[in-house]
């Protein structure tokens, strides 16, 4: 479970593994690090004419207040970072109007910061040298703005910026008030203003007796922040009917657009009461339309809105994953969209619309058999799209153009292919005429940009680490096999298996079966700090996509809900006993990890499978299905019934899918691992499990990572967790 600020940052809850690039220093075998991580401390477009009130919308009290900008001190800081990781990650690329410079996320400073530069030069600048983490960010048409998200103190809560190139006039536009967030849309075509989701503040969180909330002060115990904490005090767990509430209630989510310079009234585009996630995708050139992106998960669409009147023209079904799901034609008649409406895997659609956004016609225009279409982007123009799709976990590139078709929707020449450098492509964006940034990533190497002109290969720009940089020098990335496995249902799974290095083909050894989050997330061929870190201790790991994990088809997602999660923990057993006929992995020394939802299977599978694995590390994971719903942010709430079950209707069938309803069970020592202002999935979740499996006499203990939220974004604190993890397993999983 995650909010969507790791690929973007409209609020709801699939999941990544760490954030889309997001890297960490790594140490050689042996080398010594801190116990404790620091605690961080002109000419332009005439604004958009502020629209007449719309009429009110049901429930109105549920309107966020539209937010005001706010100057605040500029925060520039050196051209390069005092303290620069050997290996650093550059992810999240957004270009200037004519493409010779891009704005991007880099944590070559230890957090991942706001810089900009040339992307042929080195002469990258930060222009934001505040310590909260960089989440977004989105470079204005008409050059003028950057506007960019962050995480206060590292947490959940997140708010909208923005600054000049130059690093001057940095003001807040929208998340000033701690108790709300604020999420970026996209820019009006001329630049003049900026969408902006906010989320009322919420009810107060429910509490129970004794139950530690995110919301209270944190206990004076936790203090031992090293890896060895221990967890004091008797708070008892009491799940069961009437004995939790069901979730707090929401406030809504609101979305306008804002002018930076503050010249024009915010408008507002739309309102949605108690919704899971509301973006701002597209506006029209005239401002007449907006895109918007809203829904549970598993259950996405997109919406056309008239500005003027806020009244919705079009909906459609699209595919969970990237938050940017279309684009508008140059004229506003055509809408490309990718969406898996009536299908299996996503493609891109073709929706003619009329003068006041009514559909004529929609048909699909690119597909692929068994491949979902990942990311799309158009260009400046609006006629030249590019395609990502997912192949097996890979992605392919293909560029198309497009033409107009009076009457009916636009259409797409024949795709050419372009070559990736590497596996995996996290991010595309336009960058001037015939030219786009990308962000990549792999197997060999760490996040970083490429920019391609038509006709010309991908060229890495000057300031992304360099591949062989990704490593100390010694001990090169372990690049994974693809494997296949069929579960006991006779349901296809598959994963990827990395083989620790200087081991014989046929030697048994030590393997942590990993589980990625979302549930909709997927396992692909990307360098992970921590694997890297367990394969250098002499252990093997195999990540699987259990079902209910994308990339493998809109049935397989949707395969896991409800009662369908019982299968899934049969999946974990399965997928284990695999990496030991396939591994080879040693039966006797198994251990399970997970993060999110990989987390929750984690703390499931130990007590579903007691005598399958010798250990398990929990990272950010539910324990109790019913104290999550209470605890966690309203709009996570109202996506995870979708996939959970509804915290009411369905609250046996929660109780008994949550690992602490079968804690007795439990026989394997347990880590469990939280970042201290996690909202989505509080920290509470792992205090309980701990604190009773320490009652039951079986040896468990919690690392809290101070400034970190549900994605540990901090350097330090990315490193500390490795080595802890690292720790862990490796005396956990010693021969007998």
């Amino acid at each position: 479970m995650t909010g969507e600020a790791t690929t973007g940052t409209a609020p709801e809850a699939s999941d990544t593994r760490t954030p889309p690039g997001a890297s960490d220093p790594l140490t050689p075998p042996g080398a010594s690090d801190p116990l404790t991580p620091p605690r961080a401390s002109d000419t332009r477009t005439p604004p958009l004419p502020a629209q007449e009130p719309a009429p009110p919308e049901p429930r109105e009290t549920h309107r966020a207040a539209a937010p005001a900008p706010v100057p605040l001190p500029e925060a520039e800081g050196p051209r390069d970072a005092v303290t620069r990781l050997r290996a650093h990650g550059c992810w999240y690329p957004s270009a200037d109007p004519d493409g010779t410079e891009a704005a991007f996320i880099c944590d070559r400073g230890g957090v991942p910061q706001l810089w900009a530069g040339p992307v042929d030069g080195e002469g990258v600048r930060l222009l934001d040298s505040s310590p909260d983490p960089v989440k977004e960010v989105s470079w204005s048409p008409d050059g003028r703005w950057i506007a960019y998200t962050t995480a206060p103190g590292g947490g959940e809560h997140s708010r909208v910026l923005c600054v000049r190139p130059d690093g001057t006039g940095r003001r807040l536009l929208a998340g000033a008030d701690p108790d709300t967030s604020a999420y970026l849309g996209c820019w009006a075509r001329d630049g003049s203003a900026v969408a902006v989701t906010l989320a009322a503040p919420a009810a107060s969180r429910a509490r129970r007796d004794g139950l530690w909330q995110p919301s209270d002060p944190a206990p004076a115990h936790w203090t031992a922040r090293d890896g060895r904490a221990t967890l004091l005090g008797t708070t008892a767990h009491a799940p069961g009917p009437g004995g939790t509430p069901a979730a707090r209630t929401g406030a809504g989510l609101s979305a306008y657009l804002i002018d930076p310079d503050g010249l024009a009234s915010p408008v507002l585009l739309a309102t949605e009461p108690d919704a899971p996630t509301l973006r701002v995708c597209d506006l029209t050139a005239d401002g007449r339309l907006a895109l918007l992106r809203r829904g549970p998960r598993g259950r996405r669409e997109a919406v056309v809105r008239r500005v003027v009147d806020t009244a919705t023209t079009f909906t459609l079904p699209v595919a969970d994953g990237d938050q940017w799901i279309g684009r508008f034609s140059p004229d506003g008649r055509t809408l490309w969209l990718r969406s898996d409406a009536g299908r299996e895997y996503a493609a891109l659609f073709a929706v003619a619309l009329d003068a006041g956004g009514t559909a004529l016609g929609t048909r699909v225009v690119a597909e692929r058999a068994d491949s979902d279409l990942d990311l799309l982007t158009l260009a400046h123009d609006g006629r030249t799209a590019v395609l990502a799709w997912n192949v097996r976990g890979a992605s392919e590139l293909d560029v198309v153009e497009t033409s107009a078709r009076p009457g009916a929707p636009d259409t797409t020449g024949p795709p050419r292919p372009v070559p990736l450098p590497h596996e995996v492509v996290t991010r595309i964006t336009a960058a001037g005429a015939g030219r786009l940034l990308l962000a990549l990533s792999g197997s060999q190497r760490r996040p970083g940009v490429w920019w391609a002109h038509e006709g010309v290969s991908l060229l890495r720009t000057p300031w992304s680490a360099r591949d062989e940089d990704t490593v100390p020098p010694g001990r090169p990335p372990v690049r994974p096999v693809l494997t296949r496995l069929t579960a006991r249902d006779g349901l296809p799974l598959g994963g990827w298996y990395y083989r620790a290095p200087g081991r014989a083909s046929h030697e048994p050894a030590p393997c942590v079966v990993h589980l990625h989050g979302g549930p909709e997330d997927q396992e692909r061929p990307v360098f992970d700090p921590l694997y890297h870190e367990l394969l250098g201790r002499g252990l093997d790991v195999f990540a699987p996509d259990v079902r209910g994990s994308g990339g493998h088809g809109r049935s397989f997602v949707d395969a896991d809900l409800g009662t369908g999660r019982f299968a899934a923990l049969d999946d974990v057993a399965d997928c284990a006993a695999h990496a030991v006929t396939a591994g080879p992995a040693d039966p006797t020394r198994l251990a399970v990890m997970g993060r999110s939802y990989g987390g929750y299977l984690t703390f499931a599978s130990l007590v579903w499978h007691p005598e399958l694995f010798r250990t398990g590390v929990a990272v950010c994971g539910m324990s109790d299905l019913l104290t999550f719903f209470a605890g966690t942010e309203p709009w996570i709430a109202e996506s995870a019934a979708h996939k959970y079950g509804h915290p009411e209707r369905d609250r046996e069938l929660l109780r008994t899918l949550s690992p602490m309803s079968r804690i007795d069970a439990l026989r394997a020592p347990l880590l469990a691992v939280h970042g201290e202002h996690d909202t989505n999935v509080p920290p509470g979740e792992s205090e309980q499990f701990v604190r009773a499996a320490r009652e039951r006499g079986v040896p468990a203990e919690l690392l809290v990572l101070r400034d970190e939220g549900h994605d540990f974004l901090r350097a330090e604190n990315r490193r500390l967790f490795r080595r802890a993890a690292g720790d862990w397993m490796e005396r956990h999983l010693r021969p007998f």
